[in-house]
């Protein structure tokens, strides 16, 4: 893997394939392999890379937050050069690239937010939701039963992305890094619910149905306030891509060809 260096800390990289750029982000705790099922495919018409964020997989960091993933992002964005590119982030992976798509719109031909954060509303039951999940006795006793729950394991990568979740996260700093970036939810800042309205890139949103700490019902939210985004949902948990990667891509490979041809690339 590549190494790009960033304010929050190394981002590792895998590259494939040739053609408009589209970035791969990981949620909380986990790491590239999560895409693996639909990086084939995808990059047979495009530049396809695949991130660790600052403190996951490969790299080393101090324990990350929501926000410096999101900082990390842009200043790794503005290396790759002109092109705007396609995201599409999981869980805290959408936060970031929500926000990227937010502050420097001309940067992003087109949004794929799958179980994203940072769009339900900053309230007092939100935050107490997000310390429970950051608290020592979750983080110590619950994290098997939470990433089964959340996961809902659907065949053999979604089992070997679970085992390698678990693996990480009985280390002190896989602990650290989860419990970190729970506590970030709270920030005011990973709150975009007042700014999604000013996202324009072409948004389309994809929940698992079945992902026990993201409801059906944020996916409905959540599209509901990006303007002319649309919702696809499958019968998965957590992670789409790796549950269900062929009904995924009937959806997401036709976006991300329709988002691309509405840009107009420089030179």
């Amino acid at each position: 893997m590549r190494i790009a260096h960033t304010s929050a800390g190394e981002l590792a990289y895998e590259e494939s394939g040739d053609g408009p750029p589209v970035l791969l982000l990981h949620a909380n705790a986990h790491d590239h392999h999560d895409f693996d099922p639909i990086v084939p495919a995808l990059s047979r018409a495009h530049r396809v890379i695949a991130v660790d964020w600052p403190g996951h997989g490969v790299t080393a960091a101090n324990p990350i937050t929501a926000t410096k993933l999101a900082d990390a992002l842009a200043e790794f964005v503005a290396g790759l050069g002109p092109e705007p590119v396609v995201l599409i982030g999981n869980s805290v992976g959408g936060f970031a690239a929500a926000r990227l798509a937010i502050e420097e719109p001309a940067r992003v031909a087109g949004l794929v937010l799958v179980n994203t954060g940072g769009f339900a509303k900053r309230t007092p039951l939100t935050r107490a939701y997000y310390r429970i999940y950051a608290s020592r006795p979750v983080s110590r006793l619950l994290l098997p039963l939470i990433v089964r729950g959340y996961l809902r394991p659907a065949g053999a990568h979604d089992r070997s992305v679970a085992e390698r979740t678990l693996r990480f996260l009985g280390t002190a700093r896989g602990r650290a890094t989860y419990t970190a970036m729970w506590r970030s939810f709270a920030d005011p800042d990973y709150d975009l619910t007042v700014r999604a309205a000013r996202i324009t890139a072409p948004t389309l949103v994809v929940w698992g149905r079945r992902d026990s700490v993201a409801p059906l019902y944020l996916g409905r939210a959540t599209t509901r306030l990006i303007p002319g985004a649309r919702l696809a949902v499958l019968d998965t948990g957590h992670l789409p891509f790796s549950s269900a990667p062929e009904e995924f891509l009937d959806v997401v490979l036709p976006f991300v060809r329709s988002a691309h041809e509405r840009c107009e690339y420089p030179g």
